[in-house]
């Protein structure tokens, strides 16, 4: 009876993060739809762990932020090694890091990230590099352990192009977000350009180096188990289908809207990319 209570428990809480994923991120829930229910829930709460955190330092402006983090943080590590949290999103994200053996580093790494996002900053190389590991390569890597299973061969051979595609999403994120990142939370994510004069040569460097970042994720996850690589590669072609339409945009354009894609232009690329997956295009 106890542990039927508990399991019930959990089950709200993975719905909890279910929820959160849903309503925040229509693109990232179409991908993770396509698991099979244990590791659909398992990318769920991570998502919703890593939403929280990112609310938290790019929303709550009429709060304490830091404060807020900080506590956010110590509730996180509290919960992982208690194997108990009350709140929803952190019991189901210690759920999955306890069951996949989550590396400690890989947590450390992105709750730093969120800190570095506490105060407005123009990013150089080193730090750019630092901050992108953190806030979207480690996520990645939380879902490569969900994918391995245990198996540290695959994820030492699946690591450098799980990293690479964090990369690609996050810059194309930078990217679409510029208005608000520049203009509303004053973060310049690109080292050594300004946006009152964005010009298209540094925009064409950029959109170069995603595109190395996309090639290289490709090889990866040409490589992923079958159960898994549907929903990853409807995840890619939905960030290189957005990538297409934003280097389409001028500078100036850039700046002064946020682009999306169509949540039809969304199902067709889910039925199209299932359709390469199913006659072994990928």
């Amino acid at each position: 009876m106890i542990s039927d209570r508990i399991e019930l428990y959990n089950n709200v809480c993975m719905e909890c993060s279910r929820i959160t994923t849903n309503r925040y991120s229509t693109s990232f829930s179409l991908g993770t739809r396509l698991f099979d229910k244990p590791t659909r829930d398992a990318i769920y709460a991570i998502y919703g762990f890593v939403r929280f955190a990112d609310e938290i330092v790019d929303s709550f402006h009429q709060f304490n932020k830091p404060e807020l983090l900080a506590r956010f943080k110590t509730d996180t590590y509290k919960a992982i090694e208690e194997g108990i949290s009350l709140n929803p999103i952190l019991q189901s994200f210690q759920l999955v890091a306890n069951q996949y053996n989550i590396d400690r580093h890989l947590i450390d790494a992105f709750l730093h990230s969120m800190e570095m996002d506490l105060d407005p900053t123009t990013y150089d190389k080193d730090k750019i590099g630092e901050y992108i590991y953190g806030s979207a390569e480690v996520v990645g890597l939380m879902c490569l352990k969900v994918f391995c299973r245990g198996n540290q061969v695959m994820y030492e051979k699946l690591y450098q192009p799980a990293r690479r595609l964090g990369t690609a999403f996050q810059k194309i994120n930078f990217l679409r977000d510029i208005s608000e990142d520049f203009y509303d939370l004053g973060r310049v994510y690109f080292p050594n350009v300004d946006f009152n004069n964005f010009t298209l040569e540094q925009k064409l460097q950029i959109e170069a180096d995603i595109q190395s970042d996309f090639d290289a994720a490709l090889e990866g996850i040409k490589m992923l188990e079958d159960k898994y690589k549907l929903g990853v590669f409807v995840a890619y072609r939905y960030y290189l289908s957005l990538f297409s339409k934003i280097k389409q945009i001028s500078p100036p354009k850039l700046l002064g809207k946020r682009y999306r894609i169509s949540n039809t232009k969304k199902m067709l690329l889910m039925a199209s990319s299932w359709a390469r997956v199913k006659i072994g295009l990928i």
